[in-house]
């Protein structure tokens, strides 16, 4: 019985931290660039009910991995507004490292580089991209490939770094703001398969009914659970009065 109860109270604080997971890609429904977390722990309790001998002895592991399936292009008409369709990563400058990132919100600093939204550079192939002085958003072209120029005169401010992780993506962790950091040293390739969208960003992939139906199935699987503890408990309590009696 001691078994069986330790075995429920995991399962129930697995299914608690699952739901969490599910509410916060809920509330990243509307966020630009946001990539969905996913885990297979309610699939996988699912799975050890319907065995015929189901194993009582341990519970999985919650292990949080990212969906990184391309989310809808959205048009916004903002020309340092860029997104990507297809399988890579804009690189961002910071003094930590490269960060990576599908939210394409760009912005001129001061400095006349691109930035992203957080005032950090966004990393061309050759370094950051310098607009020419006197150079507004507007007159900018950006190249199905990336490349940035001055629309007027042709000239070419620079083109922006993509990568592509391939089967690395696993390797990839949240920092925030829709960016992602390498856990080692794992070096990333160009993308080669991917469409550069000027005035565009990409959607997150959250889809809330997807979502809403799982959050059913673990809020019921945590139900049943804390029912079936609270009627161990109550056996347990009834046996140690007996016993004491």
């Amino acid at each position: 019985m001691s078994d069986m109860m330790a075995h429920i109270s995991a399962s129930t604080d697995g299914l608690a931290q699952e739901f969490s997971i599910i509410a916060h890609n809920l509330a990243n429904l509307s966020t630009v660039g946001y990539k969905r977390r996913c885990n297979s722990f309610s699939q996988s309790l699912q799975m050890q009910k319907q065995q015929v001998q189901p194993e009582t002895s341990g519970v999985g592991a919650l292990r949080t991995t990212f969906d990184f399936s391309q989310g809808d292009t959205v048009e916004t008409g903002r020309p340092l507004d860029i997104a990507l369709y297809g399988k890579g990563f804009f690189v961002i400058e910071t003094p930590n490292g490269p960060l990576y990132t599908r939210k394409g919100i760009f912005h001129i600093n001061h400095n006349s580089q691109i930035v992203d939204s957080q005032g950090r550079t966004v990393a061309g192939e050759r370094g950051p991209i310098t607009i020419p002085l006197g150079t507004g958003p507007s007159q900018l072209h950006v190249s199905s490939e990336g490349k940035i120029s001055v629309a007027a005169t042709g000239a070419v401010a620079g083109k922006l770094k993509l990568v592509d992780f391939g089967e690395n993506e696993d390797k990839l962790v949240p920092v925030g703001a829709s960016c992602f950091q390498l856990q080692d040293d794992t070096e990333p390739d160009d993308a080669e398969n991917v469409v550069v969208k000027q005035g565009y960003h990409e959607a997150s992939n959250v889809k809330m009914t997807e979502e809403l139906v799982d959050m059913i199935m673990v809020q019921r699987l945590y139900e049943a659970n804390m029912k079936f503890l609270s009627a161990a408990k109550d056996v347990s309590s009834s046996i140690i009065d007996a016993a004491m009696g």
